[in-house]
């Protein structure tokens, strides 16, 4: 990533855009109402990481969403971030590599991470080495450190239909005899 800025500028937050096509949920529960107390008395201490929109005067957000939903909740109307210049390619990675090292992550949004990130180096034509690069990524936190067929196996989730996904979710041992783990 080449940041096209050195230092974190304030954007207005009606100025951004969530990452299309993002795989991971912003839910307004216990841990956002922590997030939103601490943005209230700290301010938002890690900026946000953006990319230019194409002829407009408004970013994407590649890494944040989180932080910016929590800013808007607490009634901030601007953020700090980084604008960096990426394709659509390597802002997906960077949307990838910047949430799988999150603590609370369901099963699929993993899967549809996993997949996104392997549409996007197969378009870089590194698409071979999805789980070697996605095993030895500094971004990816070793909860996520999952194996080639690991991968595999979770992309594979992405076929399910929604309601079957859910069940997974409710933890009935689905995803154990799949081979499938994180938070179920």
């Amino acid at each position: 990533m080449k940041n096209t800025m050195k230092k974190p500028v304030a954007i207005p937050v009606e100025k951004l855009r969530p990452f299309a096509g993002h795989p991971f949920k912003v839910k307004d529960d216990a841990e956002m109402n922590t997030l939103i107390e601490s943005i209230q008395t700290q301010g938002i201490l890690s900026p946000l990481i953006v990319r230019p929109i194409e002829n407009t005067d408004e970013y994407e957000v590649i890494s944040g969403h989180r932080r910016l939903h929590a800013a808007q909740k607490a009634g901030i109307s601007e953020v700090p971030a980084l604008i960096y210049a990426l394709d659509r390619d390597a802002a997906v990675i960077a949307v990838v590599d910047s949430n799988l090292h999150r603590e609370h992550i369901l099963s699929s949004e993993k899967a549809f991470a996993y997949k996104m990130k392997y549409e996007a180096m197969k378009h870089q034509g590194t698409s071979c080495q999805l789980g070697t690069k996605l095993r030895t990524d500094e971004q990816i936190a070793e909860k996520a450190n999952d194996s080639a067929r690991q991968i595999q196996r979770y992309i594979r989730l992405t076929h399910l239909i929604p309601e079957l996904l859910e069940f997974i979710h409710k933890g009935t041992g689905i995803a154990r005899s799949i081979g499938v783990g994180g938070r179920l």
